[in-house]
This record gives structure tokens, sequence and C-alpha cells, in this order.
């Protein structure tokens, strides 16, 4: 079978198509880049033995993305790997997953991961889910369990390093001026929040400073933002998001317009960064290109959060750095194919096992973060 019939087949199955769904040839035209991310998710990610691939798969194509065995990728996760009372009958949500397979596989490695993947998918709270315990459990009943866990320990910098797929789900479930019921007591979502966005500014302290004095680029040594998975944008996207509701807009003022000004002060600054290591250490250029996927892949979702949360408009220059970050994807990409990366997941998944699983989830990053701007 070619490769074109393959990924026609798969993408059958992966997506529920029903004879009425619109045509490839109706939907609006994708750029080769465009198409060629969407396919590595599209494949690479029904595995449904590894239920953080099927959660990146949500991310980059829908609620209604299906596992290879058919199942929707949704009731594979809940069904298959979430476990009552995790962390004791008596101790945090009543309802979580392990952070990984004993054979090393994720599972949610990123707190609340799943629960925020499915709540951002549009998946409505009532959703009912068989259980691997022969119970249905809903939606809510999840994001319920995850406020019940919940601990907020500001003054902990390490909390802050994984704590961006939770505030993603408490602020899409709960409204300002409101509360979350946590076994510590009450917590009020705004202090939460006004929490999280001055620690978001001590991370980023270093580039505004960069920013402001004009230098060309900030190196990035694992300081600050850079302590965070995928470089802190999480933790942007989760916070950003927040001043979706205008009283928070307000209150927040040109502190949210700081954070977008840094934001893309990053693309050049990190881009040098990229072109430099692959002058220097050549030998690594697999790495470093699926790490510029994660980047720019990242960058690209984040701005289109803020324009479907925020309702930003990019100005004239960063309509330019959104177009150059579409550029240097598509170089990125083109150059993954050249070393045939895509066609070769099933040896790195062994050889390489981060880089086959950064291909995975961050192709489906940059496929949502490309949709976001389609």
């Amino acid at each position: 079978m070619s490769l074109g019939s393959l990924v026609a087949t798969v993408s059958m199955l992966a997506m529920g198509a029903a004879p009425s769904a619109p045509s490839r040839a109706s939907a609006p035209a994708r750029s080769m880049t465009h198409q060629v991310l969407r396919d590595q998710c599209l494949l690479s990610a029904a595995d449904p033995t590894n239920p953080w691939a099927l959660a990146h798969g949500i991310t980059g194509l829908g609620a209604s993305y299906l596992a290879t065995d058919g199942r929707k990728a949704d009731v594979v996760i809940i069904h298959d790997f979430l476990m009552r009372n995790p962390n004791g009958a008596d101790a945090g949500s009543p309802y979580g997953f392990s952070a990984y397979a004993k054979d090393g596989t994720p599972i949610e490695p990123h707190p609340n991961l799943v629960c925020k993947t499915l709540v951002l998918g549009g998946v409505p709270l009532t959703t009912a889910y068989p259980t691997g315990w022969k119970q249905k459990l809903t939606l809510q009943q999840l994001v319920d369990s995850v406020k019940r866990g919940y601990r907020h320990v500001p003054q902990n910098p390490e909390y802050w390093k994984g704590v961006a797929w939770t505030l993603d789900v408490l602020t899409h479930t709960t409204v300002p001026g409101g509360t979350i019921a946590t076994d510590a007591g009450p917590a009020k979502i705004d202090q939460v929040m006004d929490d999280a966005l001055t620690a978001l500014e001590a991370a980023t302290a270093d580039l505004k400073a960069g920013l402001d004095k004009g230098l060309p680029q900030i190196d990035k040594r694992k300081q600050g933002v850079y302590a965070h998975p995928c470089g802190g944008l999480h933790f942007v996207q989760a916070v950003l998001g927040w001043a979706r509701n205008p009283a928070v807009r307000k209150r927040w003022g040109n502190r949210v317009d700081d954070q977008i000004a840094i934001l893309f002060y990053r693309l050049e600054s990190e881009r040098r960064q990229y072109d430099a290591a692959r002058q220097q250490l050549p030998q690594y250029a697999l790495e470093l290109l699926t790490q510029q996927v994660k980047f720019y892949g990242h960058f690209l979702e984040t701005t289109a959060r803020l324009k479907s949360d925020l309702g930003f408009t990019p100005n004239a220059s960063q309509t330019r750095q959104i177009a150059l970050a579409k550029v240097l994807l598509d170089a990125t990409v083109r150059d993954l194919l050249e070393l045939k990366a895509f066609e070769s997941m099933a040896t790195l998944k062994t050889s390489k096992p981060q880089v086959y699983l950064d291909l995975i989830g961050d192709s489906c990053h940059a496929t949502h973060g490309l949709d976001g701007w389609q």
C-alpha cells in the first residue's frame, strides 16, 4: 500500500469519518508542511497503548480522534488508564493517572494533561465514560477530582513548572470571583491566577530585560521559563488565557501586553540559537530539528490561543513574525523529510525514544497551531 493510500485509510479510521463528512477537497487548502505534520499526528498518535500520544492526537485533530483499535481516543484513555484513589483513599484527587507505565510509556507526565485536553477539546462535561472498574464517570467528575486534589503553593518555584495544565482546567470550569473546593479548603480563582501571572513575570524577567535593552537574544540555560516543559509555552497559554474575561483583562492591563511582547521577542532570540547550534553540532541535527518543531509549533499554537481566547489581533510587525514562524516551521519540516525522520518512526521508537515521542506530540501541537491560523 502506498503512503498516500495508508494515510487515507488511517484517516477514515482515526477521524471516524462519516459518509456525509466534507471531503478534503472542500476543506481549506493546507500547505505541504501543514499536511505532513497533520499526517504525522494522524498516523503516530493513535496507539491505544500510549495514552499520552492519544491525548496529543485529540489536541491536533479534535475530540473525535480514534485509536487504531477503533475506539475513541478519550474512551481508551479513561477506560484503560484512569485509576481510583491514585494517592490513597483519603488523599487528593479521587481519580487520576500514573505519570508513566512500567515500561516507560508516558501516561500523564504533566498533571491533569488529560482532563485539560478533553475540556479544551470541547468535550461536554456531561459526557460519561466507561471505566476499568465497571462504572460510568463523567468529565465533570474528573474535573471535580482535579479541583479536589489541587494545592496552591505559589512560594515553591517547582510548583509552577508543572501546573499549566491544571490551571487551564481550573480557569475553563470556574468564573472570575469563584472558588475551587480543594481538600485544603476553598481557593479563590482570582488569587490563584494573580499569583500565576506574577510567577510568569518572574520566569520571563530576563527575557523582558533583553527585550527592553534591544539585545538580539537571551541564551537558554534552563533558567526561568526555560526550566518549564516546552519552554513554558503551556504556562503562557494557561495564564494569559484567563484574561479572556473582560474584568481580568482590565485589571491586568499592560501586564498582558508585556507578556505578549516577550512571546514575540522569543521567536528571533530562539531562532538565532537554533541556527547556531545546527552549525556547531551537525551530529545532533535530528534532535535540534525536533526541538525546532516543538518551539515553532508551540509558538504558533500560543499565538493562535491569544487570538481565540483574548480576541488578539496582531499588529503589522507581529503579523510578519507569525508568517516567519510558519516559514521557519516549513524549513524545519523539509529538513526532517530530507533526513527521512517521519519514515523512521519505528526505528526511532527504540533508538531515540525521546525524539520519537517529541515528533508525535509536537507534530500535533504544530498542527493545532497551524489550524488556529488557517
